[in-house]
């Protein structure tokens, strides 16, 4: 099946594939991930196609959306990813974003969740987006409010010990 890619000024947004692997076995073990999203406890590039297939494609096969690889469209390079995640626990889909250090500060996480946020809305009729993330992480927080998510409560997943924040947008209230 032929997925849905995007693209802004700047970026092209298209599903991980295996051959990511590397990108994100990188990804998952940079301090900042482990430390404000966790420890996938991804290790080599076998254990992170494992990943990829286990945890983020059958999503995409399931409901055409997922997990995209953010790529510069001027030199091809891999920056970090943006997804819309239907996430256990979660009434609604979850917008999240993770990128290189390197590749921080550039405007390329506000700029593909803007893409994939109109995504939702108008290629996968998604009403409702949701974002969470942990008390820590204030560039998210400050990202989910740019983006329109307005916080809601703090909430624990299942399976989780640590309490995170929840933030919203919803078409309907948009339209009052």
């Amino acid at each position: 099946m032929n997925y849905k890619t995007f693209e802004t000024e700047r970026l092209l947004i298209r599903p991980v594939e295996e051959e990511d692997a590397e990108f994100i076995l990188e990804l998952l073990n940079t301090p900042k991930f482990l430390e404000l999203i966790g420890d996938r406890e991804v290790r080599t590039a076998d254990e992170a196609k494992q990943y990829i297939r286990k945890k983020m494609l059958p999503q995409l096969y399931r409901l055409g959306f997922g997990n995209y690889a953010v790529v510069r469209k001027t030199d091809g390079e891999l920056l970090g990813t943006c997804g819309l995640h239907d996430r256990e626990g979660l009434e609604g889909v979850d917008i999240g974003f993770a990128f290189l250090p390197q590749h921080e500060r550039m405007g390329y996480a506000y700029e593909s969740a803007l893409r994939l946020k109109q995504a939702a809305l108008e290629n996968f009729g998604i009403k409702q987006i949701l974002g969470i993330t942990s008390k820590a992480n204030l560039a998210s927080q400050k990202l989910l409010l740019k983006l329109g998510l307005k916080f809601e409560r703090t909430i624990t997943l299942p399976n989780e010990e640590e309490e995170i924040l929840l933030y919203r947008f919803s078409v309907e209230e948009e339209e009052e």
